[in-house]
């Protein structure tokens, strides 16, 4: 049987390089960006990272563009928001 990680998880490839900080911020965004995704076109959790900033559904094989490590980006929230908003203002 291998050996488990306790507490640091993903990122107990690293060892005991690079710091405990660094390897919490790693943490927490590879564990972003190896999870899985709901699809809005198909509605499956099955949206996963291709590549940097390129989402592929393996439900209805959509290619979609997102965040580097995750699906949707604060600021991509903050400009639908804003689109939603000013479509509303120009049909009243």
């Amino acid at each position: 049987m291998g050996k488990h990680t306790k507490k640091v998880h993903i990122t107990g490839k690293y060892g005991t390089r690079y710091g405990a900080s660094l390897r919490k911020q790693i943490k927490k965004i590879e564990i972003t960006q190896h999870a899985k995704y709901t699809c809005s076109f198909c509605g499956k959790d099955s949206v996963k990272r291709q590549a940097v900033g390129i989402w592929k559904c393996n439900g209805c094989r959509k290619v979609m563009a997102g965040g580097a490590y995750t699906m949707n980006t604060p600021a991509a929230a903050t400009v639908r928001s804003n689109i939603r908003r000013l479509r509303e203002m120009a049909e009243h």
